[in-house]
C-alpha cells in the first residue's frame, strides 16, 4: 500500500459563499467514505490565520517561510492505497466535492514511517 497526498490551495476554492455549507458537507461525505474503507490516514485545512514558524536545527524560531511554501494553504488528507489508479479515483471524487482541482503526490515508502 502507498500513502497519497491530495491537495489543493485555498485560492482553488472559488465557491460563492452561499454554497460552501454544500461543498462542505460533499467533502467530508467522502472523507466518511474514505475513513469507511480503511484508506484514510489523516488531513485537515492549514490555518491560515496562524503564520509559519521556520525552527531552525538549534531550536530558535523565526517567522518566515521557504519561499516555494509561502502559499501553503487550503486542505489535504492523505490516504493509504493499493495503486495510483486509485489515487486518482480518489481524488477526482474529492475535486468534484470542493469543486476545485486536486493536486496529488506519491509519499515514498520508508518502513521506518
Amino acid at each position: 500500500m502507498t500513502k497519497f497526498l491530495v491537495s489543493f490551495p485555498a485560492s482553488a476554492m472559488n465557491v460563492p459563499a452561499e454554497e460552501m455549507a454544500a461543498v462542505s458537507e460533499a467533502s467530508r461525505a467522502v472523507i466518511r467514505e474514505a475513513k469507511a474503507a480503511g484508506i484514510y490516514v489523516f488531513g485537515g485545512g492549514i490555518n491560515s490565520e496562524v503564520g509559519s514558524t521556520m525552527v531552525a536545527a538549534d531550536g530558535s524560531c523565526t517567522s518566515e517561510t521557504y519561499p516555494q511554501t509561502a502559499q501553503f494553504d487550503g486542505g489535504f488528507c492523505v490516504l493509504e492505497l493499493a495503486s495510483r489508479a486509485d489515487a486518482v479515483q480518489w481524488a477526482a471524487r474529492l475535486a468534484t466535492a470542493c469543486r476545485c482541482a486536486q493536486e496529488l503526490r506519491e509519499f515514498y515508502y520508508d518502513p521506518e514511517s
